[in-house]
């Protein structure tokens, strides 16, 4: 069905992110290939200004290790990437950068901040040029 799959994953919901992974390796045309996603926010300057300069490299070293624990028994067709900035953006980002053909993202229950400002999910599907698939 598809040849360029990205699934963004939240690390801090890990099993939102294995039934994602599992659903886009029954998706995914032979000889195609899965992106696992995972972005990391920037921390505001005013903040970063208190913590250790290596914050940063830290942050993406244990993003590497989870990962990796997820994609360990999948197969070769998944490969993982971490970036740093906002979600949305770098989602959509990675998608152009690939030549992406499915998003697959989780959603959550919205909160009162996400009726203001609209939460990830729906800031892909808005502006996603590839279809987006939407995982409750």
């Amino acid at each position: 069905m598809y040849m360029n799959i990205i699934v963004a994953v939240d690390l801090a919901h890990g099993d939102a992110g294995k039934a994602l992974l599992d659903r886009a390796k029954a998706l995914v045309d032979e000889g195609g290939i899965v992106r696992l996603l995972h972005v990391i926010e920037d921390v505001p300057s005013y903040i970063a200004a208190e913590l250790p300069r290596d914050l940063n490299d830290r942050r993406q070293a244990e993003a590497k290790v989870e990962l990796g624990l997820l994609t360990q028994d999948t197969g070769a067709n998944v490969v993982s990437e971490v970036r740093m900035g906002a979600a949305s953006g770098q989602i959509l980002q990675c998608a152009e950068d690939t030549g992406a053909d499915l998003i697959m993202i989780a959603s959550h229950r919205p909160g009162l901040s996400d009726y203001f400002i609209g939460s990830t999910a729906a800031r892909v599907v808005r502006h996603a040029q590839c279809s987006v698939l939407i995982s409750r």
